[in-house]
């Protein structure tokens, strides 16, 4: 397994409930097309897996 993991926001955060707007905050996407890069770990993979349908995971 690859020792970090690179994700963008591709679709915004507005209208989702506000577990899901923390969690993209969590990740440190605050604004559209932003890329962020974070150690591989079990808590993060499971905070993609709720916003998935928001981020698009570039590397693993």
């Amino acid at each position: 397994m690859a020792e970090t993991i690179t994700y963008t926001l591709v679709k915004s955060g507005i209208g989702s409930t506000k577990k899901i707007r923390a969690t993209l905050t969590g990740l440190g996407l605050t604004k559209m097309q932003k890329t962020a890069t974070r150690k591989n770990t079990s808590e993060i993979r499971g905070m993609l897996n709720k916003v998935g349908h928001l981020v698009r995971v570039e590397e693993i």
